[in-house]
């Protein structure tokens, strides 16, 4: 069903509904290259397998689920999924806050293949906002440091904006390095030749 097969780590804390599971996904073509029933198991499971997904199996044990999937969204850089066979609006809720990428009930071959889909998708998504975020971020501290030199320029020497970021050029220039370099200096207190 599946052209590309996924490695899958599976959790739950019924052996027997492992099995059932890892039947399921090997239908749909993926393998199960972990399974973990105990959370003192997950991490080496995890740094073992490298899933490219994991699948939290939600019976009885709410407590014990949650705890699985918080495990493996802080552990794992990979799409988490929920599976239930009943419905529990709160129990989506909380899952949804820790980071569970889709949820499926009621378990089918056909909505555990379309959770997949949906939730790695949503995880890139989420992999490339962040990633773009970063450099954002990254980008506007380098310009607060360069607007930083400038007004300590600015002030120090009298001159407007303009001139206080011509000055930071020519400086770059002529000590061979770059204005975000030689502005980080600037606001360390460094002076430069007027």
């Amino acid at each position: 069903m599946n052209p590309t097969p996924l490695r899958v780590l599976v959790a739950d804390e019924r052996s027997r509904e492992l099995d059932e599971l890892e039947q399921l996904l090997a239908g749909l073509g993926h393998l199960v290259t972990a399974r973990a029933i105990a959370l003192e198991a997950l991490d080496r499971a995890i740094a073992d397998e490298q899933p490219d997904i994991a699948i939290v199996k939600v019976d009885d044990d709410e407590e014990h689920a949650l705890a699985l999937i918080e495990e493996i969204v802080e552990g794992a850089s990979c799409p988490v999924v929920a599976l239930r066979e009943t419905s529990d609006p709160d129990f989506v809720g909380v899952a949804a806050e820790l980071g569970v990428h889709a949820f499926v009930h009621p378990i089918s071959a056909e909505a555990v293949h379309a959770a997949i889909e949906i939730a790695r998708r949503r995880h890139a998504e989420t992999e490339e906002l962040e990633e773009t975020v970063g450099q954002l971020e990254s980008a506007l501290e380098r310009r607060a440091v360069i607007e930083r030199a400038k007004g300590m320029l600015m002030e120090r020497h009298g001159i407007d904006e303009q001139e206080a970021f011509e000055l930071l050029r020519r400086s770059a220039r002529s000590s061979n390095r770059k204005v975000l370099d030689l502005s980080r200096s600037v606001t360390e207190g460094v002076a430069l030749p007027r």
